[in-house]
């Protein structure tokens, strides 16, 4: 008798584990814009402040209404969250995600769990756009 409850029990926790495992992952994401510059080429992220709350799935839609390329770089704040993926026009890239860059017009999204509280550093790693203001700062908060 003991063993069927104790397998029971097992059961039941393997059970729970998954269930809250498949309703996280049908959770919506909250969505954020961020464009890379604008028209004008400013180098500038806008916004250039990004607040998550660790454990809540976001989708970052980027996007570049500039004339030049830019990148996300964001190493810090990527190796404090999890990916789910990252969709760019009809690829989806899954795994560990640096820096996303984006050529003139280009769109991304990308789906991300922030885990690890901190204050972390945006920035566009072309020469001369994070010199010139081309920064950011990502807040992950509990």
């Amino acid at each position: 008798m003991g063993k069927i409850l104790k397998l029971i029990a097992i059961i039941f926790c393997f059970w729970l584990t998954l269930e809250s495992s498949f309703a996280f992952a049908k959770t919506l994401p909250t969505e954020i814009n961020v464009s890379l510059g604008n028209k004008a080429g400013e180098l500038k992220f806008f916004p250039e402040n990004l607040k998550f709350v660790a454990g809540q799935k976001y989708k970052l839609i980027l996007d570049n209404p500039s004339p030049t390329k830019h990148y996300f770089t964001a190493k810090d704040f990527a190796d404090a969250s999890w990916t789910q993926k990252v969709e760019a026009g009809k690829v989806e890239i899954k795994g560990a995600i640096h820096e996303l860059e984006l050529k003139p017009t280009a769109v991304a999204e990308w789906v991300i769990v922030p885990q690890k509280v901190g204050t972390y550093l945006l920035r566009c790693s072309i020469p001369g756009h994070t010199e010139a203001g081309m920064t950011g700062e990502i807040i992950i908060t509990n």
